[in-house]
């Protein structure tokens, strides 16, 4: 009887060290999101900013928009803060944030040191907001096109796969919108 546990404990063990050395060659930034295709939450959020602009969802409607989804003391948002100011300097779509459960000083302390890449700054204090858009931690950032959500990161944006599905999809999003601003012409390079 001793014997049959110990078989039975060692197939466990194996098929749990199976699953582990699966789950080592994913792609953390690559969750995949039931959002993607579908319109984005019914949202509302104040600014971070007395003087600024909120973030809703008529905001995201026309055009290609970056939603970064960060917070004051996540470490992986101050690492990508540098690729999101050079985001911010492309005309052809715009970088808006929503700021996760953070407190406000902390939030604009943050962009006062690091720069404000954001043509918007909401702020998300209850994470309600968040979860609508399926949020697994922060950072993470969605691509929406005309008011549907077209790509998920999770994770900074200064990783591998940044360059190898980030900005394709990005370009792919706004080639997209050029097409159908032109009137369905492919847009020449």
């Amino acid at each position: 009887m001793k014997r049959v546990w110990l078989v039975l404990l060692l197939v466990l063990f194996m098929a749990l060290v199976a699953i582990f050395w699966k789950q080592l060659g994913e792609d953390a930034s690559q969750v995949p999101s039931a959002l993607i295709g579908k319109e984005v939450p019914d949202f509302d959020l104040p600014p971070l900013y007395e003087d600024g602009k909120g973030l809703k969802t008529a905001d995201l409607e026309e055009g290609v928009h970056l939603v970064n989804i960060w917070a004051s003391w996540c470490g992986p948002c101050r690492g990508e803060h540098p690729v999101l100011m050079q985001l911010s300097e492309d005309d052809r779509f715009d970088v808006t944030s929503i700021n996760y459960k953070d407190e406000g000083e902390n939030a604009r302390r943050f962009l006062g040191t690091l720069g404000n890449p954001f043509d918007r700054i909401a702020t998300d204090s209850t994470g309600r907001t968040a979860i609508d858009w399926g949020v697994y931690g922060v950072p993470e950032t969605f691509i929406v096109r005309d008011g549907i959500i077209v790509y998920k990161n999770v994770g900074p944006l200064n990783t591998k796969a940044f360059q190898t599905d980030f900005m394709p999809a990005l370009e792919k999003a706004i080639s997209e919108e050029e097409a159908e601003k032109s009137g369905g012409q492919q847009p020449t390079s």
